[in-house]
């Protein structure tokens, strides 16, 4: 027979209230990894804006005369990064110790709320990817359009 410790809450004893936790951190991370970059230096917009511009043509003035294309520069990774490796993984997390909750027939409750907030911030982590590579792609078909009009003489 099964005697409950009377030191520790029952629902600390649980998959289900574990996979709870790993999908609120995943959606915490995935938060985050969208508020986290806002709040390092950069330059203002026209500066960044006007460097990739100068890339672009320098670029492409390098491929018109043939000449070799300078070596990347190595860039050590920010903390960002591996927040935005560490959310998916806490939402796999999630959703396999709700399966976990699920098949030993813990509280329904706690599996349903896991595997939600998991699936929440695989969604929302993967929308949010999505939506950067399009405002990114249209930020750089204008400012190819315009490439004329910022250096023209």
């Amino acid at each position: 027979m099964h005697m409950p410790n009377p030191d520790r809450p029952e629902f600390l004893r649980t998959w289900g209230f574990y996979a709870v936790l790993a999908g609120a951190m995943a959606l915490l991370l995935v938060f985050a990894q969208i508020v986290g970059p806002t709040f390092e230096t950069k330059p203002s917009i026209g500066t960044q804006i006007g460097e990739i511009a100068g890339d672009i043509k320098r670029s492409a003035w390098r491929s018109l005369l043939g000449l070799p294309q300078p070596e990347p520069e190595a860039v050590s990774p920010s903390i960002w990064s591996y927040v935005a490796i560490a959310a998916p993984v806490f939402g796999v997390l999630a959703i396999i110790l709700s399966l976990i909750s699920g098949v030993l027939r813990e509280n329904w409750r706690f599996s349903v709320y896991g595997t939600s907030f998991g699936v929440a911030a695989i969604v929302f982590h993967f929308f949010w990817w999505i939506a950067v590579l399009v405002a990114g792609v249209v930020l750089l078909v204008s400012i190819i359009e315009n490439m004329g009009d910022i250096f023209s003489f």
